[in-house]
């Protein structure tokens, strides 16, 4: 179907939200879709789609509590280990489980993303979009006990957030986490460093990281305090460094210096020394997340107008994304993996990106999943790329694609 008889058609649809009253879709969201030969369908699936969770290692016994809190039974997703599926409208925040730390909340084709990663103990890990932060643990929990992860965020509350989920499910002893922009963050990780007491350091005049804590010292705060009088505070820099606002102990920055820890590399520096696996989950318009588009019936459909269907911004999305895989491919080791997805059906944010990526790129290589065989996904316009729909994968919409660098 043609986008210009598709847009007739799909003005003459009112397709009712799933938690609201016989809402339908906005005219302008279903234009939307009718350019990108997006089928609006897909939106009155919402009673079909389950809300996932994912297990912590070791907390099946819980779902026999889980269950009978619940008055329903999890159900396994057998292409997904550590995946439950529960009905759509089950809320798993007042549970006991939840509460403890045994589960979390995240769609399966998310952690279908991170599964193509193929993380395995004592990789270095950059996640370059951490917020909010459930796929950052699920990286975490699939790292063991060697190697570190890195999550950056260019928003500091929303990587707040993720500060707050790694110290609930107690996985934050080899990650850090900085508020950075993701386009031009270059700190390298730290391989070679482990936990050291500071305490026997004689040279007072170098300052060395001590183990984490939520209370800053004196001295730290009055420094920021007169950068803040002189205006040269952070958002003065315009996140000109990281800032750090979290890091484990064995995460590699304990005993180093601010020079130390910011080490960073040039852009035509061979990465021998890079990260082993990269996830580059990009902003999007998120419109492939049913459960996304509905909370715009309380937001006003005149912000689903401006964060989705303007057209500027679109434009600037596709931008950003594009920045992103490219430093984010930039960090990554020679033989490493990166892994780029995002939760927008649309061609112009993932097909069409890739193929600009890989054309600047001569290193990359786009890589078959070899887990994805069994899973309920559907190729993508590009071999090897992968795409999960509402519709027929019962998840959230997701793209995935997997590169590796090869040497030239």
């Amino acid at each position: 179907m043609q986008a210009a008889s598709a847009r007739g058609w799909f003005r003459h649809l009112a397709i009712p939200m799933d938690e609201a009253p016989g809402a339908p879709l906005p005219r302008e969201f279903l234009d939307f879709l009718g350019e990108n030969g997006l089928d609006p369908s897909i939106y009155a699936s919402g009673d079909c789609v389950p809300r996932y969770i994912r297990l912590k290692p070791g907390s099946e016994s819980c779902l026999r509590e889980l269950e009978g809190e619940l008055a329903c039974e999890p159900e396994r997703v057998d292409w997904l280990p550590g995946f439950y599926s529960l009905p759509p409208r089950v809320h798993i925040a007042g549970t006991k489980a939840y509460r403890e730390g045994k589960l979390y909340g995240i769609d399966a084709a998310s952690g279908a993303a991170v599964s193509a990663l193929s993380i395995t103990e004592g990789d270095h890990v950059l996640d370059l979009c951490a917020a909010p932060g459930a796929k950052l643990c699920m990286i975490l929990d699939a790292l063991g006990h060697s190697g570190s992860v890195t999550g950056v965020d260019v928003s500091e509350h929303r990587l707040a957030a993720c500060r707050t989920m790694l110290q609930k499910y107690d996985l934050g002893d080899r990650c850090r986490l900085f508020v950075a922009d993701g386009t031009t963050f270059s700190v390298i990780p730290a391989r070679v460093h482990s936990y050291k007491s500071c305490e026997s350091t004689t040279n007072e005049k170098v300052q060395t990281f001590q183990e984490w804590t939520s209370r800053r010292p004196w001295k730290e705060r009055k420094r920021e305090a007169r950068a803040r009088q002189s205006g040269t505070s952070k958002s003065r820099l315009g996140f000109q460094y990281p800032e750090i606002i979290f890091y484990g102990k064995h995460s590699g920055v304990v005993g180093l210096t601010k020079d130390e820890l910011h080490q960073t590399v040039s852009n035509n520096e061979p990465l021998n020394c890079g990260y082993d696996k990269v996830l580059v989950d990009a902003e999007c318009t998120h419109d492939g997340s049913i459960r996304h588009i509905q909370k715009f019936e309380q937001w006003g459909w005149e912000t689903l107008q401006h964060r989705v269907l303007n057209a500027e911004r679109t434009d600037n999305l596709t931008l950003l994304q594009l920045k992103l895989l490219i430093n984010g491919f930039r960090l990554l080791k020679v033989g490493g993996t990166l892994v780029y997805s995002t939760c927008s059906l649309t061609v112009a944010q993932n097909e069409d990106v890739v193929e600009r990526f890989l054309k600047e790129n001569a290193s990359a290589v786009l890589q078959e999943i070899d887990a994805a065989a069994s899973w309920p996904c559907k190729s993508g316009r590009l071999p090897k790329t992968l795409r999960f729909n509402p519709s027929t994968s019962q998840t959230s919409g997701l793209f995935v694609a997997k590169f590796t660098k090869v040497g030239l």
